[in-house]
């Protein structure tokens, strides 16, 4: 006879397995559009990240999970490339600033265009509220 933590259990397995398999549709999905404008999955990341901050590199690599002379080097190239700029902190010399470039504001439109045409056969197959709701509730797992 099954129990009450059985079941708990099998809704567990569910979840895990759902997330496990959006994660790999998004991670497939986000390295194919990093790719077709030369970047990593890391560099497509860090993109990310800048769009609504100037973190520090000690923040970037908080952000990241990334060790500090890694992101040193990750910043370095997208510096190289013209897609950051770095600056020193206005309150703390020390640190430095990372900020997107007007280049890489520039294609920004474009590659969010790339992404969410990737992620629509994902989330097209949902209703307007659905949408919402998985927002709602991917953003409190998060801890957002």
């Amino acid at each position: 006879m099954a129990t009450d933590h059985d079941f708990g259990q099998a809704r567990l397995d569910d979840v895990r397995d759902a997330l496990v398999q959006m994660s790999f549709a998004l991670m497939a999905a986000l390295t194919e559009v990093a790719g077709e404008h030369d970047l990593s999955l890391t560099q497509l990341r860090v993109l990310g990240i800048l769009r609504d901050r100037e973190p520090t590199m000690a923040d970037l690599a908080t952000y990241t999970g990334l060790e500090r002379s890694t992101v040193s080097g990750l910043i370095e190239r997208a510096t190289q490339r013209g897609l950051v700029t770095k600056t020193t902190d206005l309150i703390d010399g020390r640190s430095v600033r990372v900020s997107l470039t007007a280049h890489a504001r520039a294609l920004e439109p474009e590659i969010t265009a790339a992404i969410d045409e990737r992620i629509a056969p994902l989330t097209g197959q949902l209703s307007a509220s659905e949408q919402r709701r998985l927002t709602t509730l991917l953003t409190k797992a998060l801890g957002c």
